[in-house]
């Protein structure tokens, strides 16, 4: 069922305690307009990408696609699989874009001497060095004092660019990100107290889980109190008839059709399920909504084990930070010292959704457990949730090949396990359609690059470190003046943009393909972006002057403008500049050439324009 529900975020809340200490925009003085001025020839690299086609089209790739990789199934024991190697720079740079956040010479290096899938275990398995909760207490945002970082979002903002930007593992960071993307909880709404630390332990879960079981993530997330918050099931209470209340649907809508199952029963290489009218048929009505949800009442913020302490400046009494990080819980004798405490809020009625009933007078505990297994073992989930990460990571219109051979790694990784993340994840990067570098000369194959994960990119490949260690970073989500898009600041809870939009008027649409990415692609965030980046690189603007990139890699090859296109063409496109841009930028270079003498500021400012040129090309904003 289709229905007309659509949660649309909050405005953005406003940190109304004492702000940070922040320089003001300074007045244009023209340096950044000359030190970039021989760029002004290539004004049309940074045209919008509207004719982009996104992923391969629904028929597949541009050559055969080789099956799933199992067992023949003979009496003959399988040989030992070949370890697949790129055979270029080129080839393995193209994979670590999409596997983690950036790529770099060392891991290029790593990856081709290893093998895809040996390289992408180690680092499955590796540590992060940081978990966004350490750096908040690290900091000091978790302290109650005059800055009252008890009632902002802005830590929240400091802490995932943090995480983003450095150190850690990240491969298991990517898709971390790719999941807050699927399992969305907003900074822009989320109103309640140590919002930051919230949103900090509901990223840390995504980062945690990320290779874990798909099962153990989705409690995980439910039980979240910043989830618990957004999508109201924090405080959700059972019927009263006396009063005519009845429990809240959000949570339970929204974790059907946006969490695991969808709206359309699918096959399992992501194609609608027709009924005998060749109709779509809905996996869930109204009637399994308002059962679904009354499995979700009776949680609250666990207070139990904490402190209470006095806010600065005032007398109100509030809670410390650990709240905010601790499952929601049904257990009321958990909700000491708050006026819940005593009162069981869980509904005791029957509950009937997706074909199945759990009996009056159910636990909480119990029937939460029901309820996700149920959700769980549909057959939609495999298909929904791989075809989505395929998107975010490969390509905006995989195969229906490439979809079943992710969804039945989802249905078992090989070992008769159900929602192994790490086999999804792996069948995804490691799947043939992926690795195919045939797909390099199809329009059709591929995706827009996420603007955040542009700006993350770049500080990743150039060394990009806080003046502060705070990160000073903020919401990046206004189109004009920054990216149009923030990490964990979706607009709403269906992400910033839909998995089947279609840019109208566009050859996408007429190819019948999808690009999700063009949805926040328009006049406005094309210019806005242009204008970001080439004040982000040089490190000086106010917005991003906190962070700051070395460029130790390119200043001894600014002189040689070859080698250092040569090398912002692998690190950032994977070799995919084209002849008509490589030859663009390096005249626009060579128009005010550097000696290997000049000072680090003359070769600086030529590193500044080469990046800047390259990352507002067409061939960089497009991923294949």
């Amino acid at each position: 069922m289709l229905d007309d529900h659509s949660k649309e975020a909050a405005l953005r809340d406003e940190d109304t305690a004492a702000p940070e200490t922040w320089d003001a925009p300074e007045a244009d003085t023209g340096s950044t307009a000359q030190a970039l001025g021989r760029a002004a020839g290539v004004a049309a690299l940074a045209s919008a990408t509207a004719a982009c086609g996104g992923g391969s089209s629904g028929g597949g790739g541009s050559g055969p696609i080789a099956g799933g990789g199992g067992n023949s199934g003979g009496a003959t024991p399988t040989p030992t699989p070949t370890v697949v190697k790129p055979q270029t720079d080129q080839e393995a740079a193209r994979f670590l874009l999409r596997a983690s956040l950036s790529a770099s010479t060392g891991d290029i290096a790593s990856l081709r001497d290893r093998g895809y899938e040996p390289w992408l275990n180690a680092r499955m398995e590796a540590p992060n060095n940081q978990t966004g909760a350490q750096f908040l207490q690290s900091r000091g945002f978790e302290t109650v004092d005059t800055n009252n970082w008890y009632d902002q979002s802005r830590p929240g903002d400091h802490m995932i660019w943090s995480q983003l930007f450095s150190g850690g593992n990240s491969v298991r960071k990517r898709a971390a990100l790719a999941m807050s993307e699927f399992f969305v909880v907003s900074l822009n709404s989320l109103n309640m107290t140590w919002r930051s630390s919230a949103i900090t332990a509901y990223w840390d879960i995504l980062n945690q889980r990320a290779f874990g079981n798909f099962r153990d993530l989705l409690e995980d997330i439910t039980l979240n109190p910043a989830m618990g918050v957004y999508l109201n099931t924090r405080g959700n209470r059972k019927a009263d008839p006396s009063s005519g209340r009845v429990p809240d649907e959000n949570f339970g809508r929204e974790i059907m059709q946006l969490f695991t199952i969808g709206l359309y029963e699918l096959n399992i290489d992501g194609s609608l399920r027709l009924d005998g009218s060749s109709q779509p048929i809905e996996t869930y009505d109204n009637d399994d909504v308002t059962g679904i949800a009354k499995a979700f009442t009776g949680y609250d913020f666990d207070f139990s084990g904490i402190g209470f302490t006095q806010q600065i400046g005032g007398t109100r009494q509030i809670p410390d930070a650990q709240y905010a990080r601790q499952p929601m819980t049904a257990d009321t004798n958990r909700w000491r010292q708050t006026w819940l405490a005593g009162r069981d809020y869980h509904s005791a009625e029957e509950k009937s959704f997706l074909g199945v009933t759990i009996p009056a007078g159910t636990s909480a505990t119990e029937t939460l457990r029901i309820t996700l297994d149920t959700l769980f073992n549909h057959a939609n989930v495999g298909p929904f949730f791989g075809k989505q990460m395929i998107q975010r990571l490969v390509t905006s219109n995989p195969s229906p090949a490439y979809v079943r051979r992710v969804a039945e790694a989802f249905n078992d990784n090989g070992s008769g396990v159900r929602g192994d993340l790490r086999a999804v994840f792996k069948a995804i990067l490691l799947d043939d359609e992926a690795l195919d570098t045939g797909n390099l000369s199809s329009a059709q194959f591929g995706k827009v690059r996420e603007p955040m994960l542009r700006f993350v990119q770049w500080g990743r490949t150039f060394g990009a470190r806080s003046v502060s260690g705070n990160w000073q970073l903020r919401d990046m989500g206004d189109a004009a003046s920054g990216l149009g898009q923030s990490p964990l600041r979706s607009p709403s809870v269906f992400n910033f943009f839909r998995p089947g939009y279609v840019p109208q008027v566009s050859e996408t649409a007429s190819a019948g393909l999808v690009a999700p990415e063009m949805q926040i692609t328009n006049e406005t965030s094309v210019a806005g972006y242009v204008n970001f980046m080439e004040r982000a690189i040089e490190g000086e603007w106010w917005k991003t002057r906190d962070v700051k990139a070395d460029y130790a890699d390119q200043l001894p090859i600014a002189h040689d403008t070859a080698a250092l296109v040569d090398q912002l063409d692998l690190l950032l496109t994977a070799g995919q500049l084209s002849d008509t841009a490589r030859s663009t930028i390096t005249a626009a270079l060579d128009a005010s050439p550097v000696g290997q003498g000049d000072s680090d500021d003359a070769k600086r400012a030529r590193i500044y324009a080469a990046v800047f040129m390259v990352m507002i090309s067409n061939d960089y904003t497009v991923q294949r």
